[in-house]
This record gives structure tokens, C-alpha cells and sequence, in this order.
């Protein structure tokens, strides 16, 4: 038999399949950060498809778990957007966690004990008032810790781990302990469910609208480059950007109208409607969760928040160089009262959320949050030592967080073995981040 020999890939090879990666990411913009994480997301979900039954009879990838798992990221990708932002600066806000149970618990009881004598339970106003006094009462609370971190030079750390403490005895003070339930009907709905989704027709039209949202601003971007004088992307990286972030979102429109209601829920469904049961039962797509459009808002609002206002870039400039940036004229002490209070005002949306998705409100709500919402922005890319991050990278990183709960979950991995998994890649997400920092220097 005649020996062959298999040449090596020469070095020019190599470098030309290196710059030919270079060359694609150049032109997309894509940051290497985020394709990582979206990379180590499908490796997790494919890990725990085929652990909990095969790769096409797992549990992990079907509609009602996908479902699920984004209506119970929702509350920590709401926070984890302002934590972007408290990290950048180089702070810490231990006490999110406790800020959402002590403010679910006032808008708790201004929907159950407060309002009823006043206007009756279920009025059409009540959902609105209970949304603005959490709102208003986060929002204080946020600033009134931001004043003291700011204006007093006591560390963040040390200011919000007092905040957790107090705000999670004020919950149980504010009731002597007891749980607070049920809340207005108009109220549940942001916590999801069969009432608190929006319907197969709804959700597709969302998707439509989403994907004209896409396509207008990568047109918009690309006119403002060429309006400034600033690089343009190749026509085609254009293109390619716009059918990605598209089928993206149509699929996963069409993975969420793929969970149908549970049959219960299906025939009182059909009971109010005067719809006749079927044999083969009634099919009703639940569609995307109002929790679930509230948590995309607030990203895309935080996103144009940072990137495309003053507030953002002062926030960013001061991460990046504190003295620098107060010697440029930024009032950095108004700047993190505001982020503050900005994060307080996210705790109220998040504890709305999880009040009306638990239908009540309990002391023990919001517990270890904190570490969640933390993990899920520094998992996101955002640096410790400050001046980095994004909030698409925060949602990813809480729905990391969720998936990897999930997953064990469906495992039935026991609750103190899911802790130690989850501060494992905390620690290796800070270590990774360590890692990429000093390569880029």
C-alpha cells in the first residue's frame, strides 16, 4: 500500500481564513462579546434538550418551556437593564431584590386593602394607581440611596447592603408578615398567563412591526453614517444584519404561538365565549406575554437611553474615567442619583411583574434577585471595573440565568446544588471578563 501524506494547512492558509473571519465581523459590527454569548445560550439549551430526554424527545426546547422561561426571565431582564448602568459607574446595588419585595408589597396592599373601601376592588383605576405609587415609591427610594452614595461618599456596596436589609424587614413590617392577595384582575395581566397574553393575530403583527422597526433602523443608521461622513457598512453585511435580526424574531414569535392554552384554562375559555367544546379539544395559541413586551420596551428604551442621549454618554464617560469626567463639566453626583433612581424605578416595574404573576404578595418575594440581576449584566459583558456594558447583553445574561434554573429544574437538580452552580459562573463570568480586559490592552 502506497504511504500518503496529508499536508498541513500552510501558514498563509491560516491567516487567510483568519482574516477572512476578521474581515466578516469588521463589516457586520457584530460585537465578539455578544456572538459568544448567543453561542454558549444554544450550547446550554442543546445541553439540557438532550439531557432531559434526547436531542428530538428533550423537554428543554419545546413551546411551553420556552415559553415559560421568558416570562420568568422578564423581571431580572428589567432590572438587569439598570444594573448596566450602576456597574458602568463603577457602583453596586446590592438591594434590588429587596427594593422589588418591599414595593410589591405597597402596591399589594394598595390594591387589596387601600382602594377597595375607597373605589371598589377591580375598578378600572386601580391597576394604574397601584403601577404609579411602586413607581413613585421605587423611584424615591433609589434616589434617596443614590444622595447618600453620592453626596455623603459612602461606598454603594455598603449603602445598598443596608438597603437590603432594611427594605426586606420593611416588607414584613409594613403587613406583620402576612401575604397580601389576590390583586386586581387588570393588574395580572403583567405577570402573564392565559389572561395576560396578547394571541396568536396580536403577537404576529408585533413580529411584523418588530422587523420594520429592524429594517428602518439599519436605513436610519446608515443615512446618519453617510450624513456625519463616518465608514459604511458593505451593502451586503446591511442585508444580512436585516434577514438575521428578522427570521429571529419570526421564529420566535412563531415558538411562543406554538404554546396553547391548557385544557382547563381552554374550556372556561370557551364557556365565556359561548364557544362550542370541540372533540379533539379547543387549540388556543397563548401567544407573546404581556411581561414578556414590557421587558423588550424597557431594553429598547434603556438601549436608546445609553446610546443615544447626553444622560447615556455621561454615564459611560464617568465608568470610564470619574475625575476626567468631572473635570469636563458632567455633575457626576447628579448623574448617579439619577441612575439611582432610575434603577429604583425598574425595581417597581420588575415587582409589578412578579406581584401580579404570583397573583399576591409575599415576604419572602425578590429573594437572591440580587444576585441574579447582577450575574445576568456581568454575564452580559459588563465590566466590574466599569466603563462596559450593554443592555442586550444584560438580557441575554438574565436569559442565561433563567435557562440554566430552568434546565436544572427540569433535572431536578436540588435548590442548594442550583446555588453553587449559579455563583460558579458568576465567578467564571468575572474571571472571563478579567481575561478579555487584559487581552485588550
Amino acid at each position: 500500500m502506497a504511504n500518503t501524506t496529508i499536508a498541513a494547512p500552510s501558514g498563509s492558509a491560516r491567516h487567510t481564513e483568519s482574516t477572512a473571519l476578521q474581515r466578516f465581523l469588521q463589516a457586520t459590527e457584530i460585537d465578539t462579546r455578544l456572538l459568544g454569548m448567543i453561542a454558549a445560550l444554544l450550547i446550554i439549551w442543546l445541553g439540557f434538550q438532550i439531557s432531559t430526554g434526547g436531542l428530538f424527545g428533550g423537554l428543554f426546547l419545546t413551546p411551553r418551556n420556552l415559553w415559560n422561561l421568558t416570562v420568568q426571565a422578564a423581571s431580572v431582564s428589567v432590572m438587569a437593564t439598570g444594573m448596566v448602568l450602576v456597574i458602568v459607574t463603577r457602583n453596586i446595588d446590592l438591594s434590588v431584590g429587596s427594593i422589588l419585595g418591599f414595593v410589591g408589597m405597597i402596591m399589594a396592599i394598595t390594591q387589596a386593602k387601600i382602594l377597595p373601601p375607597l373605589i371598589g376592588f377591580d375598578h378600572p383605576a386601580t391597576w394604574i394607581i397601584a403601577l404609579a405609587v411602586g413607581i413613585a415609591l421605587g423611584t424615591a427610594i433609589g434616589a434617596f440611596q443614590g444622595l447618600i452614595v453620592a453626596f455623603l461618599n459612602v461606598p454603594s456596596f455598603i449603602v445598598t447592603l443596608g438597603g437590603l436589609l432594611v427594605w426586606r424587614a420593611g416588607a414584613f413590617l409594613v403587613i406583620s408578615g402576612a401575604t397580601v392577595a389576590p390583586m386586581d384582575t387588570t393588574f395580572r395581566m403583567m405577570g402573564g398567563g392565559a389572561e395576560g397574553s396578547i394571541g396568536a393575530t396580536a403577537s404576529w403583527i408585533v413580529g411584523v412591526i418588530a422587523c420594520l422597526f429592524i429594517v428602518a433602523s439599519i436605513i436610519n443608521s446608515r443615512k446618519q453614517r453617510k450624513r456625519f461622513g463616518f465608514p459604511l457598512r458593505p451593502m451586503w453585511a446591511e442585508y444580512f444584519l436585516s434577514v438575521v435580526g428578522c427570521v429571529t424574531v419570526l421564529c420566535a414569535v412563531w415558538v411562543l404561538n406554538s404554546y396553547y392554552m391548557p385544557v382547563n384554562l381552554a374550556k372556561k375559555y370557551a364557556e365565556a365565549h359561548n364557544i362550542p367544546w370541540p372533540e379533539g379539544g379547543l387549540q388556543i395559541p397563548l401567544g407573546i406575554a404581556i411581561p414578556v413586551l414590557m421587558a423588550v420596551g424597557i431594553a429598547i428604551a434603556m438601549s436608546f437611553l445609553t446610546t443615544r442621549t447626553r444622560f447615556g454618554r455621561y454615564v459611560f464617560a464617568i465608568g470610564g474615567n470619574p475625575e476626567a469626567a468631572e473635570l469636563a463639566g458632567i455633575k457626576t453626583r447628579w448623574v448617579t442619583v439619577r441612575i439611582f433612581a432610575l434603577m429604583g424605578a425598574l425595581c417597581a416595574i420588575a415587582a409589578a411583574i412578579s406581584t401580579a404573576r404570583l397573583n399576591a404578595a409575599t415576604n419572602a418575594q425578590g429573594t437572591l434577585d440580587e444576585l441574579y440581576t447582577i450575574a445576568a449584566a456581568v454575564i452580559g459583558g459588563t465590566s466590574l471595573a466599569g466603563g462596559m456594558g450593554t443592555i442586550a447583553g444584560a438580557v441575554l445574561g438574565a436569559i442565561v440565568m433563567q435557562s440554566l434554573q430552568s434546565g436544572m429544574v427540569l433535572l431536578r437538580v436540588d435548590t442548594p446544588l442550583q446555588s453553587i452552580v449559579i455563583g460558579v459562573v458568576l465567578v467564571m463570568a468575572v474571571w472571563l471578563d478579567t481575561v478579555y480586559r487584559g487581552r485588550a490592552k
